[in-house]
């Protein structure tokens, strides 16, 4: 009987011990692997959840929203205490979210806020708004509009209308603009000013290029010089600078300022070639690093960190949010900003 009782405290043991060493289990969804970015953020996620001792369950949803809402219910099914989302359309996984509430899970809304559900916890960025002004600041700059006569020609491209960043970006730059605009001093010959009208649906490049080729077409065949296309992020402006090469006098006329934004290695190739002048840098892994940091700060039961709890508005909450600073990235500085800080190689960018 002794022995029995002996095995049976050690087995008890043993299990008490595995149970112990059992890591909690993290979903972490990304809208797509079409963009560098978001296998860049996903893969820095992965690698430090894991170093910090969590399971990782990562999935990526092919830019399809029925796919992420099962594939982020199946996270919150096999047992996960968080799930980080960046969603493909910040509305659609209401189902997702109050599943998520029902099972004590944690939800983390990843560099695009979770709109219409009260069940986000957190929200993890970068100041979306100041990513716009530091785009706008920067084309205001170079033209010295401050004291340059002008008119100078302006373009706007902005981003996905699903993705409640994109307003955040557009409003940033044009609210560094709107004044220059309004004096005249900036014309913008399409018209175009209004989000929903610059807005390019899914953030692809072939819609920005297609939208580009007819805005040069209808406003700029005459041999108008073009002194700025405003983009809102580096996919937008790939596809602008694939219409500028084909359907604009670059040679003769020269390359406008073309901002953009998340340094995408074609973007930076591009800003060498002296073609895009400017690209806002930033870097996942700040943001990876903050969002394990909330992470474990959740599972332990401490304060989590926060910097923000006035401005994300999900229309159902404001969501305390964590807030990353950008910088600009551009042909004078990626070295130091990309490689210097092991980013990128030489060999990736060339």
């Amino acid at each position: 009987m002794k022995k029995i009782l002996a095995l049976v405290l050690a087995l008890a043991l043993v299990l008490s011990c595995a149970s112990a060493l059992a890591a909690d289990l993290v979903g972490v969804s990304m809208p797509t692997k079409d963009l560098q970015r978001w296998n860049q953020d996903g893969d820095n996620m992965e690698k430090l959840l894991k170093e910090a001792g969590y399971d990782v369950e990562l999935q990526f949803a092919s830019n399809d929203v029925p796919t992420q809402l099962a594939q982020v219910e199946t996270m919150i099914d096999n047992g996960a205490k968080v799930v980080v989302i960046a969603a493909i359309e910040g509305s659609s996984l209401g189902q997702a979210l109050d599943k998520a509430a029902e099972k004590g899970c944690k939800v983390i809304a990843y560099d695009r806020l979770l709109m219409d559900n009260e069940n986000v916890d957190y929200y993890a960025t970068f100041d979306n708004y100041k990513v716009g002004t530091v785009q706008g600041t920067y084309v205001k700059e170079k033209l010295d509009l401050d004291n340059a006569e002008g008119p100078f020609y302006f373009e706007f491209t902005a981003g996905d209308p699903g993705d409640n960043n994109a307003g955040f970006f557009f409003n940033g730059a044009y609210d560094v603009l709107k004044p220059y605009i309004e004096a005249g001093k900036i014309v913008v010959k399409s018209g175009q000013t209004n989000f929903a009208d610059v807005a390019t649906p899914g953030w692809k490049s072939e819609t920005a290029q297609k939208r580009a080729e007819d805005i040069l077409s209808s406003n700029y065949a005459d041999g108008s010089k073009l002194d700025a296309w405003v983009c809102s992020n580096d996919s937008t402006a790939y596809g602008v600078t694939n219409a500028l090469e084909a359907n604009y006098d670059v040679e003769g006329l020269g390359w406008p300022i073309i901002t953009g934004q998340d340094c995408d290695k074609a973007n930076v190739k591009n800003m060498i070639a002296g073609k895009q002048s400017m690209s806002v840098f930033k870097d996942t892994r700040t943001l990876a690093a903050q969002v394990v940091k909330m992470i474990d700060q959740i599972l332990k039961g401490e304060e989590v960190e926060v910097n923000d709890t006035t401005t994300y508005n999900n229309n159902k909450k404001v969501v305390p949010s964590f807030l990353c600073e950008p910088v600009f990235g551009d042909a004078n500085n990626y070295k130091e900003l990309l490689i210097d800080s092991g980013y990128y190689t030489e060999d990736d960018l060339k």
